[in-house]
């Protein structure tokens, strides 16, 4: 099996490719495994053209690994330019063995959720280790397809085509969105994990006017929402066999859905049930919401109300960091947010098959990740990740 090592050496802190010269390479020596190329990358897409060129230039039909040190956002690059490549022939499958180089790791942290006992050089090491195994497990990856409609325009104008983006971590629009957004300017004098939190706090006060719709998965066929007490997803008040489809309207704080991942960070389990989806079940979007509407001390949207819900969102935000503890919030008959009582949850935490975002232009602020149509859906893919455990085939 043909095996390629790729790492982005300005990932994170910009120690991947020391960590690969003093330990990935040596491990894969150690166990007999040459690469046929191991190459840095030198730009943003550059992984894509990687793989995709290697790809196109042999004749090989069995399945290619990938030794990849990086973060989230170089993974979403390579199966992007992959999904975008031209080929006459379809690629064979793609085998992932993942080195965390970047600054938050989801994926790689839900795969192997960190201890605060482990050596952090051996569990960096965890995927390449189970590669190169002599029984290496591995678990397969699914996608949001993720298609951005462009603005309505008027005739004879011609709209843009619609924008279609694969991800396999998360698709967001609100905070989350925003913070995604900001802190990229961050990174160059902060290149931690506490560059979302300042972005995080630039923008928790502002409200998002969208009208939304929740489409059921396979399997189930209604949308299904978590329900504190009974512990479990069950199927939403608003959907039914007959009518599965959820319409909400917001104005919404935040709005994020994940796949494969727990956790956004080590410690951030963001949607806590997601890596609890049984073997073999069809793939699933866990989406988490806040509408500042649903607080019963709200009265009306005012700047004074929106400072005033965000510590509330704050409080959210603070609770996911406690093992997920968020998703049993819910707010008391002042508007307090408590974990006991049968008062409404602060966050409705949604396992679907797609979503829609519509967002209501008179009322957008000015901010560009949720500006445009969107409509999000889960599909599975071929692409696979390695990992230990054996429960995760």
């Amino acid at each position: 099996m043909p095996v390629l090592v790729i790492y982005n050496p300005v990932s994170g802190d910009r120690s991947a490719e020391a960590f690969f010269d003093e330990h990935v390479l040596p491990l894969l020596a150690q166990h007999g495994v040459t690469p046929d190329k191991v190459i840095a990358t030198e730009s943003s897409g550059h992984v894509g053209s990687i793989v995709a060129d290697y790809l196109l230039s042999t004749v090989h039909a069995q399945p290619l690994s990938i030794v990849l040190g990086s973060g989230d956002g170089t993974l979403h690059e390579l199966i992007n330019e992959l999904n975008n490549a031209p080929s006459s022939k379809p690629f064979p499958r793609i085998h992932l063995a993942l080195v965390p180089c970047g600054t938050a790791n989801a994926l790689y942290s839900s795969l192997f959720p960190p201890s605060s006992q482990e050596d952090p050089v051996e569990y960096k090491l965890k995927s390449v280790k189970a590669f190169v195994s002599a029984d290496p497990h591995s678990v397969p990856l699914n996608l949001a397809v993720n298609v951005l409609s462009p603005p309505h325009v008027r005739p004879p104008a011609q709209a843009p085509p619609k924008q279609v983006s694969i991800s396999a971590v998360v698709a967001s629009t609100s905070l989350h969105a925003s913070i995604l957004h900001d802190s990229e300017a961050l990174r160059a004098s902060d290149p931690t994990i506490e560059r979302f939190k300042t972005a995080a706090y630039q923008n928790i006060a502002r409200w998002y006017y969208a009208s939304v719709k929740l489409f059921p998965r396979k399997g189930p066929e209604v949308v299904e929402v978590y329900d504190p007490t009974a512990g479990a997803f069950v199927p939403h008040e608003s959907s039914t066999e007959d009518e599965p489809i959820v319409d909400l309207i917001g104005p919404f704080s935040y709005f994020l859905s994940t796949v494969n991942v727990d956790r956004l960070e080590p410690a951030f389990r963001i949607t806590p049930k997601a890596k609890e989806l049984e073997e073999g079940t069809p793939a699933a979007l866990d989406l988490v919401m806040v509408r500042p509407m649903r607080d019963p001390f709200y009265t009306m949207d005012s700047e004074e109300t929106r400072k005033a819900f965000a510590e509330k969102v704050g409080k959210v935000l603070g609770a996911a960091y406690q093992d997920g503890a968020h998703i049993n919030l819910r707010y008391a008959e002042d508007g307090s947010i408590t974990t006991e009582g049968d008062g409404p949850t602060v966050v409705e935490y949604v396992r679907c098959g797609g979503w829609e975002w519509e967002p209501v232009s008179s009322l957008l602020p000015a901010m560009k990740p949720c500006a445009n149509p969107l409509r999000c859906r889960t599909t599975s893919t071929i692409e696979r990740i390695f990992c230990a455990r054996t429960e995760i085939s």
